[in-house]
């Protein structure tokens, strides 16, 4: 569904007309605003099966700052992987990565550890990997990449769109203090009633995730 459709769909819930594009009004702006509030409040509640992606980072020899392009700052690495050296890349903290730079003596060789080191000019995060690369290595990040707000109308939404109408509705009518049948209330509990299925539903597909197991 796009970012218009879903406008348009809590539109008709509020008894408002539909609107050819987001811009069209001041009060479908509004509404678009609180659909970006809800899908960001949905992005946030789970790793999305949608949202999941790959980012592939080659190294330099002697080079050990690198930006996952794309990834954004709201972005979370799942798992990291070198795929030239088949291993698995760690994540350390960064009083490790200073003591591994400044107190011991520097390794070069495969990238086995990283860690985060902010956000480039473009906002993506930035990472530091160690040992110091001695060439080329194809490292594997597997993420999960949260959108930015939403603009453009035929922009596509990947989560479920159920969620997101629920709560925009709601604070759509909390904000205007009043519905004609349902409690603001109410509203908000259907939507958190929905947001609960979907994420049962998309868990699913990740069991390992939520499901502890000992030893």
């Amino acid at each position: 569904m796009t970012y218009l459709e879903l406008v348009n769909k809590v539109l008709i819930r509020l008894r408002e007309d539909t609107v050819d594009s987001v811009n069209s009004t001041s009060y479908s702006l509004l509404v678009g605003e609180f659909v970006n509030d809800a899908i960001r409040q949905v992005e946030d509640s789970w790793d999305w099966s949608a949202l999941r992606s790959t980012l592939i980072v080659t190294t330099q020899d002697d080079v050990y700052n690198y930006t996952l392009v794309g990834s954004g700052n709201n972005s979370r690495v799942l798992s990291a992987i070198n795929d030239t050296s088949n291993n698995f890349i760690n994540y350390q903290s960064q009083v490790w990565f200073s003591k591994s730079f400044l107190i011991t003596d520097i390794n070069k060789g495969t990238p086995s550890y990283y860690t985060f080191n902010s956000t480039d000019d473009n906002g993506d995060t930035r990472i530091k990997i160690y040992p110091v690369p001695n060439k080329a290595y194809s490292l594997h990040f597997d993420m999960v990449l949260r959108t930015d707000t939403v603009s453009n109308d035929t922009t596509k939404i990947k989560l479920p769109t159920s969620p997101i109408i629920h709560l925009a509705q709601a604070m759509a009518v909390r904000e205007r203090g009043e519905s004609g049948a349902q409690s603001t209330a109410e509203l908000f509990f259907t939507a958190d009633r929905t947001l609960s299925d979907a994420i049962a539903l998309d868990a699913a597909k990740h069991p390992e995730e939520t499901i502890f197991t000992v030893g």
